[in-house]
């Protein structure tokens, strides 16, 4: 802790003297007692939506990708297990993979935003970023996009349904489901589902990359980067 004080301490120093004192004992403070975190915040921040986010919009981004893969609501899956019971596994299957193939084509909008809120982080938030936990930039980033993602997102998703053709599938697979005997009827909220759970892997997928540069010194590629998190490291 004794480092967080000497950090803001800086800001309130009248003499040079205690300004240079406090720049000696931490290289990475500029000639002006402070160190633009923010920049690297935004930087590792970049880095997670270029490297990882953009994974997620290639085809099989999805759907080969263990960690965000999009399975069925639980209402859907029994419509899957009876459907597989009375032959119907390759409509099954197609069912579940135009849930991924729409959330891949959905992730493509999710730059703009998440290129908003980087921009718009204020020193205090970065401060609190770096010094917080493991996904604390993640969760930042969750905190300030998640009403504009799922605004965006969800229409980005019904159009992608009928791009995909997953309005077709899940037609079928619904039609035929509900045809069956001792059943009852499902008729479930996909857009919604699919956008929820895009936006979760768009956030695990970050929180992938922030973790990576948090706690491998490798992984920080700028200079930049290397001294912002060498703050946190005497945290």
């Amino acid at each position: 802790m004794k480092y967080i004080f000497l950090f803001l301490s800086a800001f309130t120093f009248a003499s040079c003297a205690e300004l240079q004192q406090v720049a000696n004992q931490f290289p990475e403070l500029n000639q002006n007692g402070t160190l633009d975190i923010s920049a690297g915040l935004k930087e590792a921040l970049n880095n997670g939506i270029s490297k990882q986010v953009s994974k997620l919009t290639a085809t099989d981004g999805f759907f080969k990708n263990e960690m965000v893969k999009i399975l069925l609501p639980e209402e859907l899956q029994k419509v899957d297990k009876a459907l597989r019971n009375v032959g119907m596994s390759s409509l099954a299957d197609e069912g579940l993979k135009v849930l991924n193939r729409a959330a891949e084509d959905a992730v493509k909008e999710a730059t703009p935003i998440f290129v908003d809120a980087v921009k718009n982080m204020s020193f205090t938030d970065a401060k609190n970023i770096l010094m917080g936990s493991n996904n604390a930039a993640t969760t930042y980033l969750q905190n300030t996009t998640s009403t504009a993602l799922y605004a965006k997102f969800n229409p980005v998703i019904k159009n992608s349904f009928a791009k995909v053709g997953a309005d077709r599938v899940w037609s079928s697979i619904i039609t035929k489901y509900n045809s069956l005997p001792l059943v009852k009827d499902v008729n479930p909220d996909l857009t919604d589902y699919t956008t929820n759970k895009a936006m979760e892997g768009v956030f695990k997928m970050i929180a992938v990359e922030e973790g990576n540069i948090r706690t491998n010194i490798s992984a920080r590629t700028s200079t930049l980067l290397q001294k912002v998190f060498a703050m946190q490291d005497k945290k």
